[in-house]
């Protein structure tokens, strides 16, 4: 089977982490936009489908691509603070993505679809990010007040709304 690039990149970072407490640098045989290319990028673990860590940059803060995704898949790993840092014995049981965000672009209620478009709610500096295509999220109404909730804010409350598509990078 041949490995996405960036999950597999993602995957050496985590492994090399959990195991030796090594951070990667980036292989020299990465597709050249890895080393090019600045974006904010999230990585998701799941184990056994149940999600066991995801944590990301909305805007890029690294020097391209491929640190970005290596910075964000140890703090996936290791600062989720929904759950425990990943053990070595869990990472055969791991399956793991990569969405590499499209530059957030103001936007109102009426120009979301949950499918298409991850959101970003902001007030003051409370802000709460969704990827766009989750499991059980299937309308608008949803993907608000799950951002909204992350983000510290009431449903009823007003705030900034911006959206962002996702280029993801799945395990097969």
């Amino acid at each position: 089977m041949v490995r996405d690039p960036y999950v597999s990149l993602a995957r050496k970072a985590i492994e090399a982490w959990v195991r030796e407490g090594r951070r990667i640098q980036p292989p020299p045989d990465l597709p050249a936009e890895l080393f090019t290319r600045r974006a904010g990028a999230f990585v998701s673990i799941k184990k056994h489908g149940v999600l066991r860590g995801c944590i990301g940059t909305y805007l890029p803060s690294e020097e391209n691509l491929a640190q970005e995704i290596i910075e964000n898949a140890i703090r996936s790993a290791t600062e989720d603070p929904r759950f425990p840092p990943v053990r070595p014995e869990e990472l055969p049981e791991l399956t793991i993505t990569v969405d590499v965000l499209s530059p957030p672009e103001p936007c109102t209620e009426k120009d979301l679809d949950p499918k298409k478009y991850g959101v970003i709610v902001e007030k003051g500096w409370r802000r709460g990010l969704l990827l766009p295509d989750l499991p059980g999220v299937d309308t608008v109404e949803e993907q608000l007040r799950i951002a909204k909730m992350k983000a510290g804010l009431s449903p009823n409350e007003l705030c900034r709304i911006f959206r962002f598509t996702v280029e993801r990078h799945q395990e097969e």
